[in-house]
């Protein structure tokens, strides 16, 4: 049995037999446990957990939000540009990076022909 997400993606469901066998291994795990109302009750944030565990100042560097890639020193900036077709489709054949060497073909045409 399959189930569709609303993105579209279609996940394959285990049978009830592999949902019983993935149960069972659940079971037998002595590491896990399913958590009781009372457990649910006694559980607080991390935010609240991690000081009195780590103290204030690695606690806050820990709950910090995590960033993508670093900050560049020279960030690319996004343009729509209109390109002959085999231009683009001549640097699109050259695999991976691609963007990068247009980039780079563009500096040395600016080295050669600015003012």
């Amino acid at each position: 049995m399959f189930l569709k997400t609303k993105s579209g993606l279609r996940v394959e469901l285990p049978t009830e037999q592999e949902d019983a066998e993935i149960n069972a291994g659940i079971a037998a795990d002595p590491d896990t446990f399913e958590l009781t109302e009372d457990d649910f009750k006694r559980l607080r944030p991390a935010s609240e957990v991690l000081p009195e565990l780590f103290g204030a100042e690695l606690a806050a560097e820990m709950l910090k939000p995590k960033s993508g890639r670093p900050k560049s020193d020279s960030p690319k900036i996004f343009t729509g540009i209109r390109l002959d077709a085999d231009v683009l489709e001549a640097f699109r054949a050259t695999g991976k990076g691609w963007q990068t060497r247009m980039n780079e073909a563009l500096k040395e045409w600016l080295k050669e022909h600015a003012a």
